[in-house]
């Protein structure tokens, strides 16, 4: 692992005063219009919603409840210590609790608890801090934890861990990430159209707990409209040293580590973080959630969800519960097309294939993909490589990847290590 220099950390005080570039990376066609030009909105209750029990990085959380109980809507259902609370998405009984399908990358069944609404829609009782301006940060990170906040940029690792390390490493800047980088998926620039104002709330909860000096909202370049509400909702809350600032559409410069060479000129160091530099990333929807959570008492329960792609008759964002079956987003979207061939959750970059459309949203679902025959290149023979480096000239991670083809194709595992790849 290697350190960060003091020099390093004092340049990465000036995050966001110009703009830099990462080795490598894509032009790619974003096909995000599809899904934009419908207002987000709740889609029907499902009949039933079936919660998994791993949403979050980090083991399995154990289940509160039990067949036949009824539940309340922001009830803990699951819990798993140090990780994010599983809360119950709406009112109802418990049918189930079963190994289903869960929507990870694994492709394998997991404990899910299957809930029955009742339709009443019923709330515990929420009890969110009354003047969270006054409030100690360890409070607050402990009303972010009991809200069950994991991070909703993908990597769902649990919020309030992330903001005690950001803490204890005396973070002088918060990146909030809107770069979304990936092809089709529209979830977070449908949130910061719709909701800046409780982005910017977000973002100064988050401010407060780490002690932060500044917040950088970082968004695509032609986000213009967005980059005028955000400033405007700052301006309005009276809120200094929040700075939304524009970065190229370039793949994947919506990763953390992209992300942070682009505004400060740094690497993160090996095997470290960015809180090694004093930066903490936090995706805008956390920040929504941090808001909801802190000034309403909000579990989080739901998310904003991209359906689209060729395969589906309606594409469009909805405002989903966790534990909706993606079929019934499906559905709710006008059904597939005649030629749908593959559902995918994220984008055709990073996501993975989905073997089921009875799987159901979870935190870390910002985008169901469908797909038709034409989007799927049919297999091509495998020729054999010529070390052209073209592969290497857009690697962000400036590894070799022709070097990695040579040494897989010849069984030289431990070799890898000197080309970057840690073996586990």
């Amino acid at each position: 692992m290697t350190m960060a220099s003091s020099r390093q950390i004092e340049l990465a005080r000036e995050a966001g005063k110009r703009i830099h570039h990462f080795h490598g990376g894509l032009r790619l066609r974003h096909n995000k219009k599809i899904s934009c030009l419908d207002a987000v909105e709740r889609p029907p209750l499902p009949a039933v919603l079936v919660v998994p029990l791993l949403q979050h990085a980090g083991d399995v959380a154990e289940a509160l409840v039990h067949v036949g109980d009824t539940v309340l809507k922001g009830q803990p259902i699951g819990q798993c210590e140090p990780c994010a609370t599983i809360h119950s998405p709406v009112s109802g009984v418990i049918e189930s609790i079963e190994d289903r399908p869960m929507s990870h990358p694994s492709g394998q069944k997991g404990p899910c608890v299957v809930i029955r609404p009742d339709g009443k829609e019923q709330w515990i009782e929420l009890k969110p801090l009354d003047n969270w301006l006054d409030a100690d940060p360890d409070c607050l990170i402990t009303q972010i934890q009991s809200c069950g906040l994991a991070g909703l940029g993908g990597a769902v690792f649990p919020t309030h861990a992330k903001m005690r390390d950001g803490r204890d490493r005396k973070t002088h800047t918060l990146i909030l990430n809107g770069v979304e980088c990936e092809p089709y998926i529209s979830c977070d620039e449908m949130l910061m159209r719709e909701q800046p104002d409780k982005i910017i709330l977000g973002a100064r909860v988050l401010r407060r707990v780490l002690g932060a000096e500044h917040v950088i909202i970082a968004i695509e370049d032609q986000m213009g409209s967005v980059q005028r509400s955000l400033t405007a909702c700052a301006e309005f809350a009276e809120s200094e040293n929040i700075s939304v600032i524009k970065v190229p559409k370039i793949y994947p410069e919506g990763g953390e580590r992209q992300l942070v060479q682009v505004l400060t000129g740094l690497e993160v160091p090996a095997g470290g973080r960015p809180s090694d530099l004093g930066l903490i990333c936090q995706n805008v929807a956390t920040a929504a959630a941090v808001a909801e959570a802190v000034t309403e008492g909000k579990p989080l329960i739901e998310r904003y969800i991209t359906v689209t792609g060729n395969g589906v008759t309606h594409p469009r964002n909805y405002l989903a519960l966790f534990g909706t079956p993606v079929s019934h987003l499906v559905d709710c979207c006008g059904g597939y097309t005649a030629d749908v061939a593959r559902l995918v959750v994220g984008g055709p970059m990073m996501g993975y294939p989905l073997e089921s459309d009875s799987a159901p949203v979870v935190k870390a679902s910002n985008c169901i993909l469908a797909l038709s025959h034409q989007d799927i290149a049919e297999p091509q023979p495998e020729m054999p490589c010529i070390r052209c480096g073209e592969c290497a000239r857009v690697c962000p991670a400036m590894l070799l990847p022709q070097q990695l083809h040579l040494q897989i194709k010849n069984d030289l595992w431990k070799p890898l290590e000197e080309y970057g790849v840690g073996m586990h």
